[in-house]
């Protein structure tokens, strides 16, 4: 469950280490959101090798598809998964992606998800 004021960090490439969420979108007066649900966010620090060629800044706001959250979610009939960090990958205002690679590895309900280009980038798939 992510919410307001939740510290993520990025698993993409695009250059942001930590970023902060602003709101939780697709709904009114929505609270929390899950994985593959888009949220607005903060970025608070940028990776150290890549400063300086990095589009973003620190105090930028863009969105981002939460990928990964520490409370349990459900994958099929009596499977869940839950991982020790709460991460997101970073979308553009157009809804592209930011980075062009996705360190680690996504669940398997992002196929079937509008974000086929998460789940193509993607380095390992949890079933």
């Amino acid at each position: 469950m992510i919410q307001k004021g939740s510290l993520l960090s990025v698993i993409d490439n695009s250059g942001a280490k930590t970023v902060c969420c602003i709101h939780v979108s697709n709904g009114f007066r929505r609270r929390y959101a899950y994985v593959g649900d888009m949220i607005v966010v903060s970025i608070k620090s940028l990776r150290l090798q890549n400063r300086i060629s990095v589009k973003l800044k620190k105090g930028d706001v863009c969105k981002a598809v939460i990928i990964r959250t520490k409370t349990k979610s459900k994958l099929s009939c009596f499977e869940t998964i839950n991982f020790f960090q709460n991460e997101v990958v970073l979308i553009s205002r157009q809804n592209k992606l930011i980075g062009s690679r996705v360190l680690g590895s996504i669940p398997k309900n992002f196929r079937y998800s509008k974000y086929l280009k998460i789940f193509s980038l993607a380095a390992n798939i949890i079933k």
